[in-house]
């Protein structure tokens, strides 16, 4: 306990010691304009001056985005009234000892003097003017209209930016941490932005401060040369002007490096990511152009009166960029999506193993047993592409996307079978004879082979399994032998047929809603909530998929809701209206051939049905009242007439009252759960239609 206070009061201390030190080192820089500096303190001032400078350059380039440098204002003044009290430092010096030659004012100073010049004070005076002018001219005034823009065009964009957020976080899309977090990133932007369209104006300071103080140095050193030291005018000219030109060129070093650090600065814009891989990326991103570029200096080092070398040098330099930097965004690209796809596969397992995970159900997963896995999952790529398959050929069909199919295998499930589970309830088993084929024959003729009599899962039909031995001589006799995933995934899509009500869920239909045109839209808006609720829209969308009516004309079913709506509140009602207006669409899907069979109740069962509805006062159906006995008795010769045209392989639906139909379907779907049952007003106009009899 006792070390924890002392470090923490340790905390405290070190910050306000790094804070003295800073105040301290900005009373320092003040005090050398007012204070003589002897030269060897001016050598460290311009040494750390150029480094710092230097420094800033570096950061700029690295940096990410332009507000991880935010401090940069600050840093600059910092630098560039260091410079300017150097600047009179060295002014001080230069005109009190500058008789004593070019080392007068410090090493620095005359090292660049010597490097710069080489002894001639005019080149250096040139030199001078030049990084003057680009500094000024160029740099600085190019950033500063940069910084100016974007300060403008920063503060333009606040209120939508803030509204954006707002609208994010009443979307649910972000939270509140979030959100405060975005804010203040956006007042930073703003705040750095006004702060750069500032700052840029000490730049061009700077640069005008330079070039007077060097007028003054060399006239105030050549008028002290000549009267206090009795130098002739040459002499003095001479050494004054380099001395104040080497002093020129060391501050004004720093000051270009700074400049440019600026511009790279402001120039960053909404780029992300250090400058060279920036720059050097999106450069590289094209290698047509780095081609053409090769080509085009290739040219011209072929030229008569230019040199060949330097053109064909990076000629070559550029071509090996365009062959070798795509294949290194390539592997880059590549290191990339395996380090995604790792962790996308970490994330998978982790959430398998989740307690959040145990808790979800799938809308339909198909579990397998661990000896049919064995042998089904070795062609997973079949599986996944048939399953694929299958949900694409329901969306055609039914008119929406069924939800995805989980395939797994599990220890708990028999070995030779396989499940299949809707919303997590087991609706479907079936044991599996593994490496058998089946013949579904129904009451057709057996196959000769050796082999077991048993019945299909999907239909319950007829069937004869053989092992695979025999499947080449049963093709022969002219039977089709199934194999096991064939048989499976057959059983699967009956199964989801059947349960198409179940898998349609609120979101599914939502996304429906949002993929109509804006018609439909402003019509879904007008009926809903005012006439229907959505949950209602939904019931209406289950009980037609019950019936495996498609959905697929939603347009049809939003308008003959819209004009039953206001006349009719229960869903059941409103979807015989909406059966009536897509009588085309039912029977053109039940149809074979052209031509709807149909098979009727019979004058005594249409009376009996008709005699069992109770209406209310205002005369709707209200309920349903047959006698028990009357319904075994109508299961009864309607099993006898229907099993009779199925073992004939017909196709047929059965027609009953409109009012009594929904009461016939209930009874008939217990026998026949796949059987369709319309009503009179249903059968629509230019459908041919051939009678099988009736039930009677």
């Amino acid at each position: 306990m006792a070390q924890a206070a002392a470090i923490t009061s340790l905390q405290p201390a070190a910050k306000g010691g790094r804070d003295i030190a800073f105040a301290l080192g900005i009373i320092g820089i003040l005090c050398i304009f007012f204070l003589p500096v002897p030269a060897f303190i001016i050598d460290l001032g311009l040494a750390f001056s150029i480094a710092l400078s230097v420094l800033i350059l570096m950061v700029s380039l690295w940096i990410e985005k332009p507000l991880e440098f935010s401090a940069f204002p600050t840093i600059l003044l910092v630098s560039t009234m260091l410079r300017l009290a150097l600047n009179i430092a060295t002014t001080r010096l230069i005109l009190t000892h500058g008789a004593q030659g070019v080392t007068a004012a410090g090493y620095i100073i005359g090292g660049f003097a010597r490097l710069v010049m080489g002894g001639d004070f005019v080149i250096g005076l040139v030199v001078f003017i030049i990084l003057i002018t680009v500094n000024f001219l160029v740099i600085t005034k190019g950033a500063s209209r940069i910084a100016e823009v974007g300060a403008r065009f920063t503060l333009d964009a606040i209120p939508g930016k803030q509204m954006a957020i707002d609208a994010d976080l009443s979307a649910g899309l972000i939270n509140d941490k979030e959100a405060q977090q975005r804010r203040r990133e956006l007042e930073e932007e703003s705040s750095f932005f006004g702060s750069m369209d500032g700052a840029s104006k000490f730049v061009r300071g700077d640069a005008i401060a330079g070039l007077i103080i060097l007028a003054v140095n060399v006239f105030g050193g050549i008028v002290i040369g000549v009267t206090r030291h009795s130098l002739d005018l040459a002499a003095a000219a001479d050494v004054y002007t380099k001395l104040s030109v080497g002093d020129g060129l060391v501050s004004q070093i720093p000051a270009l490096i700074v400049s440019l650090a600026a511009g790279l600065l402001v120039s960053k814009g909404g780029t992300r990511g250090a400058a060279n891989k920036a720059v050097l990326g999106q450069l590289g991103n094209y290698p047509r152009a780095l081609y053409v570029a090769s080509g085009l200096l290739f040219f011209l080092g072929l030229t008569p009166m230019l040199p060949f070398f330097p053109f064909a040098l990076f000629s070559g330099l550029l071509a090996f960029l365009g062959h070798s930097i795509p294949k290194k965004l390539a592997q880059e690209r590549e290191i990339v999506e395996a380090a995604q796809r790792a962790r996308e596969e970490q994330e998978r397992a982790e959430a398998k193993n989740s307690v959040k995970e145990s808790l979800r159900t799938s809308e339909i997963e198909l579990v397998i047993g661990k000896q049919l896995a064995a042998r089904l999952l070795q062609s997973q790529n079949e599986l996944s592409t048939r399953v694929a398959r299958m949900r694409r050929k329901f969306a055609v069909q039914y008119g929406f996307v069924v939800p995805e199919i989980k395939v797994s295998d599990s220890l708990t499930a028999p070995p030779k079978s396989y499940q299949i589970k809707i919303h997590g309830a087991i609706v479907a088993t079936q044991e599996v004879r593994i490496g058998e084929y089946l013949i579904i024959n129904g009451d057709g003729r057996r196959p000769d082979t050796p082999g077991e009599e048993t019945r299909e899962p999907a239909f319950g039909m007829k069937a004869y399994s053989i092992s695979d031995a025999f499947v080449a001589e049963a093709k022969r006799r002219g039977f089709n032998p199934v194999d096991n995933m064939s048989v499976l995934l057959t059983h699967l899509s009956e199964v989801i047929r059947n349960n198409l009500a179940q898998l349609l869920s609120y979101k599914d239909m939502r996304a429906l809603f949002d993929r109509l045109g804006p018609e439909y839209k402003r019509l879904l808006d007008e009926i809903s909530p005012s006439q229907i609720s959505y949950s209602g829209l939904q019931a209406v969308l289950k009980l037609l998929l019950a019936e495996r009516i498609s959905i697929r004309n939603l347009q049809l079913i939003l308008e003959a809701i819209a004009e039953i709506a206001p006349h009719a509140r229960r869903a059941e009602q409103i979807v015989e209206h909406v059966r009536i207006r897509m009588a085309q669409q039912i029977c053109g899907d039940l149809a074979q051939g052209g031509a709807l069979k149909i098979l009727r109740l019979g004058n005594r069962w249409d009376m009996v049905f008709h005699q069992s509805l109770k209406r209310d006062a205002k005369g709707d159906v209200a309920e349903f009242d047959i006698d028990p006995r009357l319904v075994e008795e109508f299961g009864e010769e309607a099993s006898g007439a229907i099993r009779r045209h199925m073992d004939a392989g017909e196709h047929f639906v059965i027609i009953a009252a409109p009012e009594s139909r929904p009461y016939v379907r209930m009874i008939v779907e217990r026998l026949f759960a796949t059987l369709p049952v319309l009503s009179h007003l249903e059968l629509a106009r230019g459908v041919e239609i051939k009678s099988l009899g009736t039930i009677s």
